[in-house]
């Protein structure tokens, strides 16, 4: 600290030579590797089905109902039993959460950092059990899992510095006999609501954010991916985490999550899923309830169309490969992923028939098979949906390639549509699934047009090898993240934030610089350093 004003000019525990390093993935050519993950398979299948209870206050609760999670590959294989929170359980956890979080406003940020930092650790140690239960009970392939354990491991980190950082707090202004200090303090009870297809990152990352600041959690995991979710509650208190601070709530959206989201003692509410939910949330959230003395906060992030522009002067063999993956990984089920590629004419027809041939050497299979491009989609309501959008498109654009799945399973085969009229339904409506839109434009104005023409802005792409070009789209892709000559997907801590605008999102960018502010109030304190006269403490 700065004697001549008292203000922490860095974090003790920060050093200005650290740097954050995101946690490498695993090369599952390496025999350990593979020997450990299917290791970690069997005998995650030896415990099923596995049992998800609540938990308030560090305690397990049961509750009358349930629902089934069955393995997506293989229906027949029940994965677990997950308790749905009611109303009642819902409110004594918001009631403990309001009461614990006095104690853990005051509990220095540094202490706060360092359990952070402790559940990444757990996080790494049972690395293989976190990746084999999302393969599993989500469908994820092996490298996509690992992904999702990495960049949770990640947020940790990255949140857990960051707080270090910001909790120095920094002074403003210059006038003499005057020091204001400008610094953050929590807002209170925090809502996290997360999505399945990043069933431990996404969840991570919002609870830790809110956490690592202050807040206390009231967590709302997808109802599919439930059993991960538990894994998070379970390492919080391995972590050292008081009870009162975090609380596991699954349930069905439409009734806790709606009663949580309209308590007048939730103050932050943090979601990533749906537009339609995401909007819903912003429209409820800004009602002020009885008792409320607060105004709500929303962090929302919601979904995108995204599309990737391929020039006239592409590298066609690094397009070709980047847009599958950025398609098909995960079987489409990315907020991120590349659902529309639009083509300069001039190289139209060539990429075309390199894409479908590409396409052609795809296999898709169960997630625990490491052979397969991607595995099923979640579950038989996002089956049927899915289909059905490829049926009715069918009718109304070119067909130019569809793949072969097994019939076994809620498996979506890879499908290309071509020529296809960016105003369509195709074009414009988020399917989520592993569906691509091929589009013609005349050129790189044409392109942007196109591109821009949505009402998302989440990611977007471009393969170009004109600079002027390259600086073009930059300056009027109009997407919170865009990625050139590579893929749009596989966002890093720090590397990527990730984030967008229009309809895809409000809020800052997720593993990013100005992500914590969201669940915390700045404050100024000002003092008038010119005493007049001095005031001894009582007994002097």
């Amino acid at each position: 600290r700065d004697p001549k004003d008292g203000l922490a000019r860095t974090s003790p525990d920060l050093k200005s030579s650290d740097r954050f390093e995101n946690e490498a993935l695993l090369d599952f050519a390496v025999k350990e590797n593979r020997v450990s993950l299917e290791t970690a398979l069997r005998e995650l299948r030896r415990l099923l089905p596995l049992q998800c209870p609540l938990v308030v206050n560090g305690q397990e609760l049961r509750t009358p109902d349930a629902i089934t999670r069955e393995n997506p590959a293989h229906p027949a294989e029940i994965i677990g039993h997950v308790q749905m929170a009611t109303n009642e359980e819902a409110e004594q956890a918001v009631r403990i959460a309001k009461e614990s979080f006095p104690a853990w406003r005051a509990t220095p940020a540094t202490e706060r950092a360092a359990l952070v930092d402790k559940l990444a650790d757990l996080m790494l140690r049972d690395r293989f059990q976190l990746i084999a239960k999302q393969v599993l009970e989500v469908g994820k392939p092996w490298a996509e899992a690992d992904g999702d354990v990495c960049e949770a491991i990640d947020f940790c980190r990255y949140y857990a510095r960051d707080m270090r950082r910001l909790a120095a707090g920094q002074r403003v202004g210059h006038a003499l006999g005057e020091v204001s200090i400008y610094h953050y303090e929590p807002r209170g009870v925090a809502l996290v609501i997360a999505p399945w297809n990043f069933p431990l990152a996404i969840l991570t990352g919002m609870v830790a954010g809110a956490l690592v600041t202050g807040n206390t959690v009231l967590m709302k995991p997808a109802e599919q991916s439930s059993l991960v979710a538990h894994d998070l509650i379970r390492l919080l208190k391995e972590a050292g985490f008081p009870p009162g601070v975090a609380h596991f709530l699954p349930g069905i959206g439409e009734t806790v999550g709606e009663y949580l989201v309209n308590h007048k003692d939730v103050a932050t509410i943090a979601f990533t899923g749906s537009k339609a939910v995401g909007l819903h949330i912003l429209q409820r959230a800004a009602l002020v309830q009885p008792g409320q003395r607060h105004v709500k906060r929303c962090i929302i992030e919601m979904g995108g169309k995204n599309a990737i522009i391929v020039d006239s002067d592409a590298d066609l063999d690094e397009a070709v490969d980047a847009i599958l993956y950025s398609a098909f990984g995960f079987a489409g089920q990315k907020c991120s992923a590349a659902s529309r590629v639009i083509v300069l004419e001039e190289n139209y027809d060539k990429f075309e028939s390199r894409l479908i041939e590409a396409a052609r050497s795809l296999h898709v299979g169960p997630a625990e098979d490491p052979r397969n491009y991607f595995g099923p989609v979640v579950d038989s309501t996002a089956q049927l949906r899915i289909l059905q959008t490829i049926e009715k498109a069918k009718t109304q654009h070119k067909l130019l390639f569809q793949g072969e799945v097994q019939p076994v399973g809620y498996f979506v085969p890879p499908t290309i549509f071509g020529e296809v009229d960016p105003q369509s339904e195709l074009a414009q409506n988020e399917v989520f699934g592993p569906v691509v839109a091929l589009m013609r434009a005349k050129d790189l104005d044409h392109a942007l047009e196109i591109a821009n023409g949505t009402e998302y802005g989440l990611t977007g792409g471009l393969y170009s090898r004109s600079p002027a070009n390259i600086e073009k789209v930059r300056r009027d892709f109009q997407v919170g993240n865009l990625y050139i000559n590579r893929g749009i997907t596989g966002a890093m801590v720090d590397r990527h934030p990730f984030g967008g605008f229009k309809m895809s999102g409000l809020g800052s960018k997720t593993g990013g610089p100005d992500y914590l502010k969201g669940f915390m109030e700045p404050r100024v304190v000002t003092e008038n350093t010119v005493r007049r006269g001095f005031a001894a403490p009582e007994g002097e």
